[in-house]
């Protein structure tokens, strides 16, 4: 559908009116809201805005990288929502076309970050909200979204440091690829939307942005904690990862070690037990009365001094 909210030069704010045939010269500014617009809707965006054919073929394509182009009246935004799924991030397009007069929002998914602007802008103060104030609240309320899938992943990656459960290694391991996946792909995001900030404060064309710099300086603030957070976050999986290969490595020549010692001890007794079960007629030893006994005898003193011996010598350490 098509949103629609007119402020006049009196002030006064206008809602369910279909832009097809309205006169947007009567409007002091007004915001308009492509949510999950049809064919048929889109093609206003050509018909009515007379928008740049790049741009709007940047709405229609999903997930282009976000930034910035300049225009005669307006600039084109392309930024990224995120949220968090079943141990994946998903990411959904907002656009936006911003100009001194006018602000047009794009979006192919629900945005629950333009309603609540939306609602902001019908039960506030009118005289305070302006296109690109109405962006820089959308945008900060974007970022704001961010940080509670920040703080899960980092709640995550402390059970796993931690594994109060008692998890098996393989579980473990599991969890902390795809948390570290998780870190990549909301990256993919964070890095390009700090960098679209920037690109937005050092621009000599968004004047209205230099006006209000603290604002999106704030914002850009947000994205580089973002961004020191996701990299700590990395490095932090990596330690962990290494950690548990160099525990798994440990334990695997623990037993080895203790197999080696057990073939080792039994080594010399399957010699001697070889060497009497061959059955050979000319064996003196086999016609013995306590040849039996004696080679049970030696078997059991070599094993013994063996195990002592190794002992001695801290293998079992």
């Amino acid at each position: 559908m098509i949103n629609f909210i007119g402020i006049t030069d009196e002030n006064n704010l206008k809602t369910e009116i279909s832009i097809s045939n309205i006169n947007f010269s009567n409007y002091k500014w007004f915001w308009v809201d492509f949510n999950q617009p049809t064919d048929e809707e889109i093609r206003h965006l050509a018909d009515t805005f007379r928008f740049h054919p790049l741009a709007i073929e940047d709405c229609i394509h999903r997930l282009q990288r976000p930034k910035l182009d300049y225009y005669d009246d307006y600039t084109f935004f392309v930024t990224h929502i995120v949220r968090e799924e079943e141990k994946k991030i998903i990411k959904e397009e907002l656009n936006f076309f911003v100009g001194v007069n006018f602000i047009v929002t794009f979006h192919l998914k629900p945005s629950k970050e333009v309603d609540e602007i939306w609602e902001r802008v019908l039960q506030k103060n009118i005289e305070k909200w302006v296109p690109f104030y109405v962006f820089y609240r959308t945008l900060d309320k974007i970022v704001d979204n961010y940080f509670p899938i920040i703080y899960k992943i980092e709640d995550d990656l402390d059970k796993i440091e931690n594994n109060i459960n008692h998890k098996s290694m393989n579980f473990l391991m599991t969890e902390l690829f795809d948390t570290r996946y998780m870190l990549l792909n909301l990256m993919h995001t964070v890095n390009p939307m700090r960098d679209l900030l920037y690109r937005m404060l050092n621009s000599h064309h968004l004047i209205k942005i230099s006006e209000r710099r603290e604002y999106f300086s704030d914002i850009y603030d947000h994205l580089l904690k973002l961004s020191d957070t996701i990299m700590s976050d990395r490095e932090l999986t990596a330690d962990i990862r290494d950690s548990y290969l160099s525990l798994n490595s440990h334990q695997t020549n623990r037993v080895m070690k203790i197999l080696t010692i057990i073939t080792s001890i039994f080594a010399p007794l399957t010699f001697i037990a070889g060497i009497y079960g061959m059955n050979y007629e000319n064996m003196p030893e086999l016609t013995w009365k306590y040849g039996y006994f004696l080679t049970l005898g030696l078997m059991g003193i070599t094993g013994i001094s063996m195990f002592i011996w190794f002992k001695r010598r801290g293998w079992f350490k």
